[in-house]
């Protein structure tokens, strides 16, 4: 019997076994490799189809996918052969290639905005509004758009479903998608004629799809270039997008139009053996003959599916046509190509791969008749997956399970809706890195959080989560490589075996929870448990070789999971990119003795102690820089230098405590933090050299903000009390005998107060009373004004 490898021998309090959750099975089932010896693991994994920009919908598949790659191979230590393919032939592919080669013609051939132009915008704009907005009005104007859609799909436009009953759907974002694409439109239509680059930009998704249901068939079928060129464009853009995100290449990647010759082998032999038939489209899988073989089952993976018409019409794909297949759930093996489709040859006839069956034949022709695991988007499971089992089953034909194993990964949404690209609400991997919304570890920590399998809605708390846990351990890597600096000599070590404890409760609480499915939330958790630990112990009593240990664990796990770009887990390192202070090594030497040096005349200013001229010179003795510097070390040494020659004028100066301390803040607040060098000041510690980050620029964006708002306040009150007084200056020149004196009275006593109102009624004894104290009030104002302008 084969020896079992390390990762699966019990361990004391830590027995667990590595499980996956199986789509096939619908639970986790523990994972036992084809290979007799249990190292070796095969591995096929759904690549893309190569029309478009990738987003983050698929930043979440692959993403989550490297991670258990990663974790398989780095942490079980499994020998991963790890397969991905390119779609590069597809109906996605072919309408898109036919569509921008068509529009491009068209354009060139129109570069001014012609009648002729504007007409044929206006029929696409028709076209487009029929099929997509039925609702609308038939040779509906542009100028009346704006109204008719607000009146005839304003439920949605109201957020709620079309019926008006349950939240709105899929359904309801492609409505609003395609309002926005007619939208655009009628500002092309409607806009000035001599704008014809962005006339074009409008007019665009109408446009393509009008000039294709005119000129597609006019494609040649063998002129391949047209299709090939943008799938290898969008395939070399995907490829950049996996690298800025880290995900790992694929020891081997597989493209369907070099397997094409395998794939009509691979549909004969599936043919032969009567479980697919010909028609006048195609080649389609027989299910019925499939099922009646014993042991065969369909749509293994989601059989509630197995009836969805939208879900099998989307599988055949967009350009299919009536097939006279047998039975609607029988899906295409070979297509026969249309004009306008690239084809190939076949027993036949000229035709081009289903999409189904191209993985069939490039994971069984990498890989073999059985594998022991299958991933991809969750989108996939049926028909796509479903539909892999089925024919590869029936091709290999030998009793055995194709796939062992299939894992999906959950999808990504925004606002409740799933990011797609038939419902434009995606944004780009590109976009997304390139503005800073996000990095490639912030966006990993996010799917680490979430789980894989499971569904992952963006919202702004779990960004706050994945901000929190990222700028923890930024800060722990930060503490534990200071030790370099600042080592604890004097460690009594009492603290050592509670923190040994804690470190060997979190090994085996991360092992258990990857073992469990990589259950990478709750491995999370115990990293940061860990650390919670090793933050509130007494540092006096931990020794740094422990904290190291602590250190080196947890860099092994975040490199593991692809926190830290192309870094090796096994190097003994500490800390990821962004956890040090990127200056060059000839400069870190200043930087450390503009450090300690200040460290001490804090110390001595907070003490009151004094600092004379010969107490600072001494103190500047220490760390001189010479007159020859590198050139890399010239600005650090010069922020030194400047520092010392400053000490010593305030020295000279014989400057009061709170001066010093002045300077030492402007060092750390100005000088150093120009140069994306922060000095952070602890308690009984030295201070800690460390990167100015986004934590940190935000923390003093913070600050700066709440004492522009006290200052703004307080001028805000000055204002107000000037003009108070000022107001008040001006009252004080009014006589009491003339401060009544208005047209809501008629009579007045001796000293000016109101005895009759403006008809001729007596003023109320109240009112008389109230009238009197003001009256008052301002003979003692106008008095003290009077005394003011004599005094003068």
């Amino acid at each position: 019997m084969a020896q079992q490898p390390p990762w699966q021998e019990p361990r004391p309090g830590a027995p667990s076994k590595l499980v996956l959750y199986n789509s096939l099975t619908k639970t986790k089932t523990p994972f036992r490799p084809i290979d007799p010896e249990g190292k070796k693991v095969t591995w096929y994994s759904c690549g893309p189809t190569t029309y478009d920009y990738s987003h983050l919908g698929h930043a979440r598949n692959y993403v989550s996918n490297d991670i258990l790659r990663r974790v398989m191979k780095d942490y079980f230590g499994f020998q991963v052969q790890y397969v991905q393919n390119v779609t590069d032939i597809d109906d996605k592919i072919i309408l898109r290639a036919r569509m921008q080669h068509l529009l491009s013609e068209f354009r060139s051939q129109h570069p001014q905005l012609t009648a002729d132009v504007l007409t044929t915008t206006l029929k696409a704009f028709h076209a487009y509004a029929a099929k997509n907005l039925p609702l609308l009005a038939p040779g509906l104007k542009p100028e009346d758009f704006n109204s008719e859609y607000a009146e005839k799909y304003g439920l949605v436009l109201a957020g709620k479903s079309m019926d008006g009953n349950g939240p709105p759907g899929d359904k309801e974002a492609k409505i609003k998608m395609h309002i926005q694409v007619l939208g655009k439109a009628v500002t092309a239509l409607l806009s000035p004629i001599e704008d014809t680059a962005n006339f074009y930009d409008n007019a665009d998704d109408v446009l393509m799809p009008y000039l294709d249901s005119l000129y597609g068939p006019s494609i040649s079928s063998s002129d391949h270039g047209i299709f090939s060129a943008l799938a290898k464009k969008y395939e070399d853009l995907f490829n950049e997008d996996m690298e800025s995100l880290n995900v790992l290449a694929p020891d081997v990647t597989t493209r369907v139009s070099e397997y094409v010759p395998q794939i009509v082998s691979f549909t004969e032999k599936i043919v032969e053996r009567q479980f697919a038939y010909q028609t006048d489209t195609g080649v389609y899988f027989d299910i019925t003959a499939f099922e009646k073989v014993q042991g065969n089952h369909y749509a293994r993976l989601e059989p509630w599916n197995k009836h969805d018409s939208s879900l099998l019409a989307e599988g055949e794909g967009a350009l299919s046509t009536k097939s006279g297949k047998r039975s609607e759930g029988d899906f295409a093996l070979f297509k026969s190509s249309k004009a306008g489709e690239p084809a190939w040859d076949s027993p036949w006839g000229k035709g081009r791969p289903g999409w189904h069956i191209e993985c069939s034949v490039m994971a069984s022709e990498t890989l073999g008749s059985q594998i022991d695991i299958h991933s991809g988007g969750i989108d996939l499971c049926f028909p796509h997956h479903d539909n892999e089992l089925a024919q590869s089953e029936a091709y290999w034909s030998t009793g055995n399970q194709w796939i062992n194993y299939f894992l999906h990964m959950g999808h990504l949404s925004i606002a409740g809706s799933k990011m797609s690209k038939s419902l434009k609400n995606f944004t780009t991997i590109r976009d997304a890195l390139g503005r800073g919304d996000w990095t490639p570890r912030s966006l990993r920590i996010i799917f680490l959080l979430g789980g894989w399998h499971d569904g992952i809605e963006i919202t702004e708390d779990m960004k706050k989560a994945g901000a929190s846990f990222e700028s923890y351990l930024t800060n722990f890597f930060l503490r534990i490589k200071d030790l370099e600096i600042h080592p604890n000599t004097n460690s009594t070590g009492t603290e050592d075996a509670k923190v040994t404890a804690a470190l060997e409760l979190a090994k085996s609480k991360v092992h258990d929870a990857l073992a469990d499915s990589f259950d990478t939330p709750a491995a999370l958790r115990a990293i940061r448990s860990l650390i919670e630990t090793w933050n509130t112990t007494d540092k006096a009593g931990l020794s740094d070789d422990v904290s190291k240990e602590l250190g080196v664990y947890i860099t092994r796990l975040v490199r593991i999971f692809g926190l830290d770009g192309k870094a090796s887990p096994d190097d003994g390192g500490i800390g990821w990119s962004g956890s040090g202070v990127d200056i060059p090594e000839e400069g870190k030497e200043w930087i450390y003795a503009a450090s300690r040096l200040r460290d001490e005349v804090r110390q001595r200013a907070i003490a009151k102690e004094p600092l004379s001229v010969e107490a600072i010179d001494s103190l500047i003795s220490k760390d001189k820089p010479s007159k020859q510097q590198d050139a890399a070390a010239v600005p650090w040494a010069e922020v030194l230098s400047k520092f010392q020659e400053d000490l010593l004028l305030l020295s000279q100066q014989k400057a009061q405590a709170k001066d010093y301390l002045e300077l030492c803040d402007e060092l750390r607040d100005t000088h150093l933090w120009s140069k994306g060098v922060y000095l952070e000041d602890r308690t009984n510690a030295p201070a800690m050299v460390r990167p100015v980050n986004a934590e940190l620029r935000a923390e003093r964006e913070q600050k700066e903000a709440i004492t522009r708002q006290k200052a703004e306040a307080k001028q805000q009150r000055e204002r107000e009390e000037a003009e108070k007084k000022a107001k008040l200056v001006e009252q004080a020149k009014i006589s009491p005998k003339d401060m009544f004196k208005t047209e809501e009275y008629s009579a007045w006593d001796d000293d000016g107060v109101p005895t009759k109102d403006k008809e001729g009624a007596d003023v109320p004894k109240s009112k008389g009373k109230k009238l009197r104290k003001e009256w008052e009030k301002q003979k003692k104002l106008h008095e003290e004004h009077l005394k003011g302008i004599g005094s003068s």
